[in-house]
């Protein structure tokens, strides 16, 4: 393992470059205080935070990323909680980053899915992580992928990542999960329909949840049709009923899960790996370019925009200016 250095942009460290390696044998060992530790560390993207990343190399590959998402009111939280129930009874451990609407004063995750999680409650087969979404349009902060890794490497079988849940740009669950399902609900009328021209489209999964709701056979019906803007593939995408409250339809949602698993197993650790690293590159890349626009303010702006106003600059040209390339 490289030595850690300091480096003077990131949060201090609270656990020392020597025991990294011994965290990182407790966290494997299943105890979960060193599970926090790493992860609040990996969150923080403390000074800490490359050294541990490099200790878990070699454990990453082993976990199924199962991302969730869909409008507000579907019932995400409650379908995880009876999802992680269904996966414990099989004797699969559970790991859940649950991503969680930011704190206008603190920035902070809220913690509501956390609540309604009671599976997770006393049994050290589980393990849930809120996280705030700080403002991340596409609903997943890149702290969300570093967690990933930790609970990947603590040797969970499965991570499920519930997103926030904000509409149809909550889209980059699709570069991080390894499963995309999309859950919808009776009643919710326009979101179904935001739906169809986003979320719809990342879909390995559609799930109509509260199935014992009014409704939720037009809802379904709807969602089928709605399908038909997709590709080919369409017609392999299944749309199930559930109702998260009573378990129905849960086993039926795992045997499907469990089939688009073994085709993504066939990609192999390494492609499903490098699909998160683009988006950490991506993501890292979008963050300096909005980093580099603040910091230029409105008197570095206003002489690249007078010029495109007057035609002596294209946009492009201006967007490469202010880049400095």
């Amino acid at each position: 393992m490289a030595e850690q250095t300091a480096d003077p942009q990131l949060p201090a460290a609270r656990i020392p470059a020597a025991e990294i390696p011994g965290y990182v044998d407790r966290m494997r060992s299943g105890e979960r205080r060193a599970i926090a530790s790493v992860i609040t560390e990996l969150e923080r993207l403390s000074a800490a935070a490359p050294a541990l990343l490099q200790a878990l190399q070699p454990h990453l590959g082993h976990a199924l990323v199962i991302g969730l998402t869909g409008p507000p009111g579907a019932g995400k939280s409650t379908l995880v909680n009876a999802i992680i129930a269904h996966l414990r009874k099989q004797g699969r451990t559970v790991g859940v980053v649950a991503v969680d609407p930011s704190s206008p004063i603190s920035g902070g995750a809220i913690l509501g899915d956390r609540i309604r999680m009671t599976a997770a409650l006393d049994d050290d087969g589980v393990f849930v992580r809120s996280l705030a979404s700080r403002g991340y349009l596409g609903g997943l902060s890149p702290a969300a992928v570093r967690v990933i890794d930790a609970l990947d490497g603590a040797g969970f079988d499965i991570v499920l990542l519930e997103t926030v849940g904000t509409g149809q740009n909550e889209i980059d669950v699709a570069e991080v999960a390894d499963i995309r399902i999309v859950i919808a609900a009776p009643g919710l009328g326009d979101d179904i329909q935001a739906m169809k021209s986003g979320l719809l489209e990342i879909a390995d999964v559609i799930v109509v949840n509260k199935a014992d709701r009014p409704g939720a056979e037009q809802t379904m019906q709807q969602l089928i049709g709605a399908l038909s803007i997709r590709a080919m593939a369409a017609d392999k995408v299944p749309v199930l009923k559930t109702s998260a409250l009573s378990g129905e339809g849960v086993p039926e949602l795992i045997g499907a899960l469990e089939d688009i698993g073994k085709r993504v197993a066939a990609e192999g650790a390494i492609a499903r790996r490098r699909r998160r690293a683009r988006y950490l590159i991506a993501r890292a890349a979008a963050d300096i370019v909005a980093a580099r626009i603040k910091a230029g303010g409105k008197e570095g702006l206003d002489p690249l925009a007078d010029a495109v106003l007057s035609g002596t600059m294209t946009p492009d040209k201006a967007a490469r200016r202010l880049l400095q390339e």
